[in-house]
């Protein structure tokens, strides 16, 4: 199976939001969207759903294009959609019978869910103490964060094979943080398809081995996470020291410099002129503590392409 995005062009009146956008997702694992806000990864993901009309370009499941009515999809869309004044039960054997999940089956996977997210009160109220029968939870009872939970059931309710996360951990406080985690690396362990839309790069680093970034509707950068970064080098040196060393550092043309308690965070240009510093350092008889190298992090990462995308 595979999912290809090819070309895609959106536009709302004059403005193009989704400029010529291709990415393929080959085999199982995440594939993760990232932009600011604004920048076309909600419309790309409603371009690939069939939400939207688009201008051109085409999205192909397993080379054909790519119908929700055949397609076993999970979808946890960004702005929540559960009905406030129904209950929960009842709109998530809704939302099963849309994907023609038996009502059986969807009452045992609704129970296994509601356990799993630990909102089983919430899905099977008891009685009080007086024998009074509870009345059933509406959404607009629930707090977001279990609100949220719910529509994750609904998403996974089918048994996806395609699963789109729109910002899956937004609001979530980082006990359900790690829980819907654990939830999202069981489904990668299924060899599910996974597409990720989410502000959170320390997530997209845990989770994804492909990227796309977008800024205002393009793509700036693509590809394998790993390589992106092997490619930069490990141009970031934390260098920490028992003496001063401004006028040591003062020597080089570092091009980003900036001092915490922790020591010294410099951007090195090269392999060779991190070298070279520890060289002077050790020559002067400098007490070296720390001294690490490092690839740069998907942040930095993204704060540089996205910054540089208009110059």
């Amino acid at each position: 199976m595979s999912l290809k995005v090819k070309n895609i062009v959106k536009k709302y009146g004059e403005k193009t939001v989704v400029n010529d956008l291709s990415f393929s997702l080959e085999n199982p694992g995440v594939y993760a969207l990232l932009g600011t806000n604004g920048a076309g990864k909600t419309t790309s993901i409603r371009v690939i759903l069939g939400m939207l009309d688009y201008e051109s370009g085409e999205v192909l499941w397993n080379g054909e294009k790519l119908d929700t009515s055949k397609v076993n999809i999970g979808y946890l869309a960004e702005e929540r959609g559960l009905y406030p004044k129904y209950t929960l039960m009842d709109q998530l054997i809704y939302f099963a019978e849309l994907k023609n999940v038996s009502a059986s089956q969807a009452k045992k996977r609704i129970e296994y869910w509601a356990e799993r997210l630990e909102v089983t009160d919430y899905l099977y109220p008891k009685a009080s103490a007086k024998g009074k029968k509870a009345k059933p939870y509406r959404a607009d009872q629930l707090s977001k964060g279990n609100q949220q939970k719910i529509q994750l059931m609904a998403a996974l309710i089918s048994d996806p094979e395609l699963l789109i996360l729109d910002e899956p951990l937004s609001g979530l406080d980082p006990v359900n943080s790690d829980l819907f985690k654990e939830i999202i690396k069981e489904q990668i362990e299924k060899e599910k398809y996974v597409i990720m839309s989410s502000h959170q790069m320390a997530t997209i680093e845990e989770f994804c081995s492909d990227i796309t970034i977008l800024n205002k509707g393009r793509a700036v950068l693509q590809g394998n996470l790993n390589e992106i970064k092997k490619s930069y080098g490990r141009v970031n040196l934390h260098l920490k020291c028992d003496e001063n060393i401004d006028s040591y550092i003062d020597k080089f043309d570092f091009s980003d410099v900036y001092q915490t308690p922790e020591g010294y965070h410099i951007k090195v240009k090269n392999d060779s002129q991190a070298g070279e510093l520890l060289k002077v350092l050790t020559d002067n008889d400098i007490s070296v503590v720390r001294f690490e190298r490092r690839e740069p992090s998907l942040h930095e990462i993204f704060v540089e392409k996205v910054g540089h995308a208009d110059e």
